[in-house]
């Protein structure tokens, strides 16, 4: 006789959302580029199911503090919200995160509990949450992160994938470039000056998408140019082992494996230039 399934219940360190509270959200404000930074309080009421952005979204409608000065909406940047397209990333309570998929009744379940959102630090900031990650992008373009298919058109059908390979692969194309591992990463640095940009540690993200278009059956043609930026200044040996991008990757990829993997194909590849007698 099978015994009668149990009812789920909530885990012994989960506390259950209070219906009907107000949470208190310190926001990290900065009016633009070398403008002075503040800190403002706002209490939000908080519905269920309710995540960073719609209480963005609220204090918008109802820019009042808590002293009660009216102020002007708080600045975040967003897209897709379903973490898919990376742009509304922030640091949640001391946290990296996505604020899309960070819900209130996980963070803030009590009546008067308090949450602080702060902008990314490794990236200009433009106005209040918003940063701009354009050298994550730069870093990107440095490996060549994309497949070379221009005049292949009328070749025919393209080389077959591994099954595996291609499992492994798609993990790896997961990356939304939210800025999350180098936000984590302590090489990872603020760098304002884009000359200084290609000399710069280039993070976990770009190394992993090297890895990704590297076994790839027709992005291996770059190759040979990917394993030589990454052989560079701020290349892979940069990397201090600190492991922090792993863990606070929103879409879990094995960003640690990627580094060890392309750390070894960065050897491989500078043995077989110097006994072929390349600088």
């Amino acid at each position: 006789m099978v015994a009668p399934s149990k009812p789920v219940t909530s885990k012994p360190d989960e506390v259950k959302p209070e219906m009907g509270r107000t949470v208190r959200f310190t926001i990290h404000r900065c009016d633009g580029p070398g403008k002075a930074a503040r800190w403002e309080s706002f209490d939000v009421p908080i519905e269920p199911g309710s995540n960073i952005i719609s209480v963005l979204q609220y204090i918008a409608a109802h820019p009042v503090t808590i002293e009660g000065k009216r102020t002007t909406p708080v600045v975040w940047d967003s897209g897709c919200l379903e973490e898919v397209c990376g742009a509304c990333t922030m640091v949640i309570n001391g946290r990296v995160r996505q604020s899309c998929s960070c819900l209130i009744d996980h963070i803030a379940p009590r009546n008067g509990d308090e949450v602080t959102l702060e902008p990314m630090s490794k990236f200009p900031v433009v106005r209040d949450l918003w940063v701009d990650r354009e050298r994550l992008f730069y870093n990107l373009r440095r490996v060549k992160a994309w497949v070379p298919i221009d005049g292949t058109y009328d070749l025919g059908a393209g080389p077959t994938e591994n099954p595996d390979k291609q499992e492994t692969r798609y993990k790896l194309s997961t990356c939304m470039s939210c800025g999350c591992c180098l936000e984590a990463c302590p090489q990872f640095n603020l760098e304002e000056d884009p000359e200084h940009w290609d000399s710069a540690f280039i993070g976990a993200h770009a190394i992993s998408q090297a890895r990704l278009f590297n076994e790839h059956e027709t992005g291996k043609q770059l190759k040979r140019d990917r394993l030589d930026e990454l052989m560079g200044p701020g290349g892979v040996s940069d990397c201090g082992n600190a492991q922090n991008c792993v863990k606070v990757c929103p879409k879990e990829i094995p960003l640690t494996e990627s580094i060890g993997a392309m750390g070894r194909a960065v050897t491989i590849h500078s043995l077989a230039r110097f006994f072929a007698g390349k600088k």
